[in-house]
């Protein structure tokens, strides 16, 4: 076991405050902070780690951004289908019946909010459920079903 040797010092509350919030964040003691601290302070290859520590950052930020402009991607092409498979097979409601449709289009929006919510609240995601169902496969290529759709857009008698 190592053994340690106290030592008391000041600390600005400013900083002192910083050091007690990373240490709930991480969920380690404030003296394996200040130690790591000051064992990054006196090491002589300090640049070189800090170097390595950012480009490991770097790397995972653009692993992340990737992701989310693939998931950005999917969100808009499925909204873009979504909205030209409806435009193509809802037929214009008449002038009596528009006042209740929009009463029944608010109690349906308000029943999708809610569902949304309830799957935000759980931490459910459909691109997470997609990326499990679906084999990999690039954004260029046409999945067999997009083209039955396209084709159903064109053609609405099949």
């Amino acid at each position: 076991m190592t053994t340690r040797t106290r030592m008391n010092v000041y600390f600005d509350p400013d900083l002192l405050a910083q050091v007690e919030a990373l240490s709930l964040r991480r969920q380690v003691s404030k003296s394996a902070i200040i130690e790591a601290a000051v064992a990054s302070f006196l090491s002589g290859d300090s640049a070189e780690k800090l170097e390595a520590a950012l480009s490991r950052r770097m790397d995972k930020l653009g692993r992340q951004i990737d992701t989310l402009d693939e998931d950005l991607a999917i969100l808009g092409e499925t909204v873009s289908l979504f909205i030209r498979i409806w435009l193509a097979s809802t037929p214009p409601l008449p002038e009596s019946a528009q006042a209740s449709a929009r009463a029944k289009g608010a109690e349906r929006f308000d029943g999708f909010m809610q569902s949304l919510g309830r799957r935000l609240a759980t931490g459910d995601r459909f691109l997470k459920e997609l990326s499990r169902d679906m084999p990999a496969q690039s954004m260029h290529d046409a999945p067999t079903g997009e083209m039955a759709a396209d084709d159903s857009l064109q053609n609405p008698s099949r």
